[in-house]
């Protein structure tokens, strides 16, 4: 397969965010600091608006870009695989293949869920056919939902599938740590594709990921890119204590982080973000991008606007003492 380069770099925006590209785990892909979640591509976002982000985000610099086969199977009329088609629409029109990364995952599709081999070998064809391209730069397990299929299955289908061309590297999403050293050692054992990254749920609100899987990560070098980042943008500061109803699909959601430590740490980050002059969002992201193996938080858009209120973090640099008043409002 050909290799994705690390930015757009065709100077067509000269505002587009220079910042440092961090390599993902121990592969070679060199990957923008934030990842762009197509989780709503088909579903808040219509194609055209889609369009509008991943162009904003790639003349940003961008060049990462997060979805599955199962987005957007919820969304009414849904069937699941919206989002890839949409990202491949996109790349097909916009010639950009080569300049992005493209992660997907593989195993909560209503018609193909599991990680037998004869699913993910189907349901890589699927997604290949759907995002309209040859290769996957970044193929995930999406969860481990059924632990009575062995991981020797799972691992030697994602390896057949690199060996063949079609996957450069395979990683996780949603393992506890006892599956995931399990699955690693199983590898390793066996001469098969190794995960190279974790894609857990992670944020300030979150934090269950240190506990065993961060130590786990570091150890054997894994990538971490955190999803629901933004704590289904709670963490935006567009959910208040006794604030207007927000009219969004994930209102109902996230309200719910208003409970227990939400209002401390959003009070934390709006000093913060008053200190630094930049956003809510950006300040949630510079906290999660600090934390040990952390190589790209995930956090979506359903505008460019909005998605210019998240890129400050990648010029934004928390003191000491900054970090310390966000984990001591966020529990930690």
């Amino acid at each position: 397969p050909r290799p994705a380069s690390s930015v757009a770099g065709d100077g067509a925006s000269q505002a587009s965010i220079i910042a440092a590209v961090p390599r993902l785990g121990s592969t070679d892909l060199d990957v923008f600091p934030l990842c762009l979640g197509g989780n709503v591509f088909g579903w808040t976002t219509d194609e055209a608006q889609s369009f509008a982000v991943l162009d904003f985000y790639v003349a940003s610099g961008g060049n990462f870009i997060d979805t599955a086969d199962s987005y957007v199977h919820w969304a009414p009329g849904a069937r699941g695989g919206e989002s890839e088609e949409i990202i491949g629409r996109w790349l097909a029109t916009r010639g950009h293949r080569d300049r992005v990364i493209i992660a997907t995952k593989v195993g909560r599709h209503p018609e193909r869920k599991g990680l037998r081999a004869t699913t993910i070998r189907a349901a890589c064809e699927d997604s290949l056919r759907r995002l309209q391209t040859d290769y996957i730069d970044l193929y995930y397990a999406h969860g481990d939902d059924n632990p009575s299929i062995p991981l020797e299955e799972t691992l030697g289908a994602f390896d057949a599938l690199v060996r063949a061309g079609k996957v450069r590297y395979v990683a996780c999403s949603n393992y506890g740590a006892e599956r995931l050293a399990q699955a690693l050692e199983a590898s390793e054992r066996e001469g098969l594709s190794a995960y190279v990254a974790l894609q857990p749920r992670y944020n300030l609100l979150e934090r269950d990921y240190e506990r065993e899987l961060l130590p786990l990560c570091a150890e054997k070098g894994l990538a971490c890119v955190p999803y629901f980042a933004l704590a289904m943008g709670f963490l935006t500061g567009k959910y208040r204590p006794g604030g207007p109803p927000v009219d969004s699909p994930r209102a109902q959601h996230a309200a719910k982080y208003l409970q227990g430590r939400g209002p401390a740490v959003l009070v934390a980050l709006d000093e913060v973000a008053a200190a630094h002059g930049t956003t809510v969002a950006a300040v949630a992201l510079a906290w999660l991008r600090s934390r040990p193996t952390v190589v790209s938080p995930i956090a979506s858009a359903r505008s460019p606007e909005q998605l210019a209120e998240l890129l400050p973090f990648l010029d934004l640099d928390l003191s000491l003492q900054e970090t310390s008043r966000l984990d001591q409002a966020s529990g930690a």
